[in-house]
């Protein structure tokens, strides 16, 4: 049977490594050259200006919501009329709705925006999250139809096979988590926003939102740095072992001295 993975040629040819002699591997080709490439790619947008920006100032949005005048009310002097008017209101339906609840149901200056400076940081950010969950699983892949069938002894090899798996997983749910993190951000300030609609006179509110986009900002600068990381630690850790990771058991006669 021949596996064919994207981006490559053949990858398995029946059991073993469909490959010409001295010919190098699609998936070799790819940790040899690819994750070098990226990594430096990755090194050089560490230094863009974009991500070294010294007053975090510079990335706050201004939240469009103005503070309403305060209502007056005139018949409502303590905590305790205020109980005795709901009652009231409840006992015999009488009585306005004159402390109900601040209701949004249009904003003042139009759709609240997002953050536009830590958007595009992020629309940058991602497709490098979605590249490296890529090449992981291609050469998760590779490296499992390499292990050889179970055998008693000589499996240090395969050991190293399965370790490779292991730190390609790990690397591959690691990225997957920055894709969370990034959503949870959007969640957890749509709430604060909606907050800030709901109880305008409410200043910790305002400064809660600028204090989740300084922490996004430093978290996708995290990111990067991360993603550059892993490239290096997978090109390494693949390269040095790739002579057992491609033939994990050595043949008897190789054995014999």
């Amino acid at each position: 049977y021949i596996i064919f993975l994207s981006g490559g040629g053949p990858l398995l040819h029946g059991t073993g490594v469909c490959q010409h002699k001295g010919a190098v591997s699609p998936i070799e080709e790819l940790v040899a050259s690819f994750f070098p490439k990226k990594l430096l790619e990755l090194d050089h947008f560490l230094k863009d200006p974009i991500l070294n920006i010294c007053e975090l100032k510079e990335i706050h949005s201004e939240i469009n919501l103005t503070v309403p005048d305060p209502i007056l009310l005139s018949d409502i002097h303590d905590g305790l009329e205020a109980q005795n008017a709901k009652k009231r209101k409840l006992e015999d339906g009488s009585g306005a709705d004159k402390v109900a609840g601040t209701k949004v149901f249009v904003m003042p200056g139009g759709m609240m925006k997002s953050n536009t400076k830590l958007v595009d940081l992020i629309e940058k950010v991602k497709p490098e999250i979605r590249t490296l969950i890529e090449k992981c699983n291609t050469v998760k892949m590779w490296v499992q139809l390499l292990i050889p069938r179970i055998e008693d002894g000589n499996n240090f090899g395969v050991s190293i096979q399965e370790e490779t798996v292991a730190e390609l997983r790990t690397v591959e749910g690691e990225a997957a988590s920055y894709l969370d993190q990034i959503s949870r951000y959007y969640i957890t300030r749509a709430k604060l926003v909606s907050k800030i609609a709901k109880y305008p006179h409410v200043e910790d509110y305002r400064r809660t939102v600028t204090e989740i986009d300084e922490k996004e900002y430093i978290s996708l600068k995290i990111i990067v740095s991360e993603l550059r990381n892993q490239y290096v630690t997978l090109h390494d850790m693949i390269l040095k072992n790739i002579d057992k990771i491609k033939k994990p058991r050595s043949s008897n006669a190789e054995a014999l001295y």
